[in-house]
């Protein structure tokens, strides 16, 4: 389960704050899959953040209970000055993992073939991103914290990584900030639509969808 209670979060703009999050309130069941919509700004990238503990919350309490990925589109967690086999390395031994087994799952489903043995530094935002879902999946979490990442590469990878998050693995938690309706529709089955501040939840995906296309 995740749970936020009274969750705020702003950043500094000029003299002041520009306050993203204004008393959050939402609440996920194991197993869920959730649609996060809203304008650009809303601050879809922030609650992904702060749920998966990359950033704090100002005030308020966000509480899980559930294994969670980290923010499949956030790629600033890796230490550029390690290549990407290193970084799975490093990956591999938090978690407690067979480094084989990572970096040889990571290798294949990335496609970033020689690129592994270079400085993450080098790598493009495509390849970052390739990097982050690539080791996302070589852990089994119970929810995945996806932001808009499969949008990344060609056609073909695009298709790859949606067989690999939505369809193998239907048993597990989303919480999914995308563009696409027609992956929300095929895909989640609630929508947590967020606007001034607020997040609401809509049980109805059709309703949800059309109250984001209104906005």
């Amino acid at each position: 389960m995740i749970v936020c209670e009274n969750v705020h979060k702003s950043y500094p703009l000029g003299h002041g704050r520009n306050r993203v999050l204004d008393g959050l309130n939402f609440t996920m069941n194991r197993g869920e899959r959730f649609a996060l919509l809203g304008r650009n700004g809303s601050g879809k990238s922030t609650l992904i953040k702060l749920i998966g503990g990359v950033e704090l919350p100002d005030s308020g309490k966000i509480i899980r209970s559930m294994a969670l990925s980290w923010p499949l589109g956030f790629v600033g967690g890796f230490q550029g000055s390690l290549t990407g086999a290193d970084n799975a390395r490093f990956i591999a031994r938090i978690y407690g993992r067979q480094y084989r087994d990572i970096r040889d799952y990571v290798e294949d489903f990335s496609e970033l073939g020689r690129q592994m043995k270079m400085p993450v530094r080098t790598y493009s935002s495509g390849m970052r991103a390739r990097l982050a879902f690539a080791l996302s999946l070589a852990i089994e979490f119970e929810c995945y914290l996806i932001d808009e990442v499969i949008m990344v590469g060609d056609h073909n990878f695009q298709k790859k990584c949606v067989a690999e998050l939505f369809e193998k693995r239907p048993d597990r938690g989303l919480i999914f900030a995308s563009h696409s309706s027609q992956l929300v529709r095929q895909f989640c089955q609630r929508v947590l639509l967020l606007d001034a501040g607020k997040g609401t939840v809509y049980d109805d995906m059709e309703e949800g969808l059309g109250i984001y296309d209104g906005l």
